[in-house]
């Protein structure tokens, strides 16, 4: 390794640490597990959201967001590498998506269906999600503009996401501004991981140096302790943070008193950061707000090493 490389490493390090207070320090980290996603409209549907209903039973964060709309212009098959190449229309552009067919599938029309056809003559055709899903890796033509973060999660998790937007004012509210032309409202519910993890960070740098032991003991403690609800609720705030959506208000007005008295009591642990991934590859959009850009996984870290900064993010 060179002296610059070494410079750099430690240059790194030093800002890693900076601002730590304690030898030992404890960050919670928390990410989403799984997802669906659907336009807006469709929590008035039922039946069409029947089939999602094993993995919205799971969720308790939603993101409301603008998604653009995808055209299906016209799809043709090569003939000797089973490959069909299509053509979609996204905000005015075209984008040409290469698809491998299955052996023994071969694309037909029927005026303007197009579908693949077995040797039974039964139809068959990707899944919207699937499709959507590579022509965002594609073209990076597919966002997710985020407007909106909230939570539901009820007396013991008994609520679920569609249960609260089917009354949700600030929902309402964004459908009557309408979404700009070539987009849709898009809703994307988030299940968060079913318990805690922990970053233990012993730090040679730190201003205070006692009680190392206790501390470990005491944060550890504190942070596997971390309720459902508080993680919930801190998941939540720290996508709000991060994303600073433009229908989330400042971010001590943006949550009922009930969820400001969770963080509240969160305020007392241990937290030296408290980090929410979202990191999932089948997401069929780039997330991006004003404030971050599009992007297919997102690292929302808030160091709390400052009381001001533990302040502002526990509502205080």
């Amino acid at each position: 390794m060179d002296d610059e490389s070494k410079e750099s490493n430690s240059s790194r390090h030093n800002n890693l640490f900076e601002g730590a207070l304690f030898d030992v320090e404890h960050a919670l980290v928390m990410h989403a597990t799984s997802f669906c996603t659907f336009p807006a409209e469709e929590i008035y549907d039922s039946e069409k959201l029947a089939s999602l209903n094993s993995v919205i039973e799971t969720c308790h964060i939603y993101l409301i967001g603008y998604t653009p709309m995808i055209y299906f212009i016209c799809a043709r098959q090569e003939d000797d590498n089973l490959l069909m190449h299509m053509q979609f229309e996204i905000l005015g552009n075209q984008h040409t998506l290469s698809y491998g067919i299955p052996k023994g599938l071969s694309l037909k029309h029927d005026r303007e269906l197009a579908y693949l056809e077995d040797v039974d003559g039964r139809r068959h055709w990707p899944s919207d999600n699937k499709m959507q899903l590579i022509l965002s890796a594609k073209s990076k033509a597919v966002t997710f503009d985020v407007k909106y973060v909230g939570q539901a999660y009820g007396q013991d998790g008994s609520r679920n996401p569609v249960d609260r937007l089917l009354k949700h004012e600030t929902l309402q509210k964004i459908a009557l501004k309408q979404a700009p032309s070539g987009y849709r409202l898009t809703v994307l519910l988030l299940a968060v991981q079913p318990d805690n993890q922990v970053i233990t960070q012993m730090n040679p740098f730190a201003k205070n140096r006692c009680d190392g032991g206790e501390r470990i003991k005491s944060g550890l403690d504190k942070l596997f302790n971390t309720t459902e609800p508080e993680r919930i609720t801190l998941y939540e705030a720290a996508l709000i943070r991060y994303f600073c959506p433009e229908y989330n208000k400042v971010f001590k007005n943006s949550f009922p008193s009930t969820r400001l008295k969770i963080l509240q009591d969160c305020y007392e642990k241990d937290f030296s950061a408290v980090i929410a991934e979202i990191s999932i590859n089948e997401l069929p959009f780039r997330l991006f707000s004003q404030s971050i850009e599009p992007d297919i996984h997102h690292f929302a870290v808030h160091n709390l090493h400052k009381n001001e900064d533990r302040r502002m993010f526990f509502g205080l």
